[in-house]
């Protein structure tokens, strides 16, 4: 494995996808704010929120880009089309598995069982996300497709 050409096309890959995830809550084709989400379980203070999260997404995605070069060495070759289907199948663990988990961890969320409390808490994702909006899904889909592709197109085996 070429740790320096994964954490390129890594880097890439994560501007693409934190630039897709920000231009859809934009857009208002979601209201899930991945860097809030991401943030906020380290401050209270949002504004400060939004920048670490930025910081731990693309953490994330770097480390993360290492797990896509595996599976491409597992399977000898790599193409886009293969990334891509590789970020279809990342977005299903993380709104099916990971999403929904986020309020049993996070200190700053309300609970799908409890609620919120009196203090302003951020809103639980829910199954597959939709408390952020039906869009939801198709915005982390089509970003999560876009950051497989582009490490499936650029990162060679």
């Amino acid at each position: 494995m070429h740790v320096s050409e994964v954490l390129l096309w890594g880097l890439l890959a994560t501007g693409l996808l934190t630039t897709l995830l920000r231009a859809g809550h934009a857009l208002h084709l979601t209201r899930m704010d991945t860097t809030l989400l991401l943030g906020t379980m380290v401050t209270p203070n949002r504004d400060h929120a939004k920048v670490i999260g930025f910081a731990i997404h693309f953490f994330n995605g770097w480390w993360i880009a290492l797990i896509y070069a595996a599976f491409f060495h597992g399977f000898g070759w790599t193409t886009w089309w293969l990334g891509a289907l590789m970020g279809a199948a990342h977005t299903a663990f993380i709104l099916v598995a990971v999403l929904p988990l986020l309020p049993g961890v996070h200190p700053r969320m309300a609970s799908d069982c409890t609620g919120p409390e009196p203090t302003r808490l951020l809103e639980p994702p829910g199954f597959l996300a939709l408390n952020y909006g039906y869009r939801t899904p198709l915005a982390v889909l089509i970003a999560h497709i876009a950051y497989g592709a582009v490490l499936g197109g650029f990162y060679e085996v």
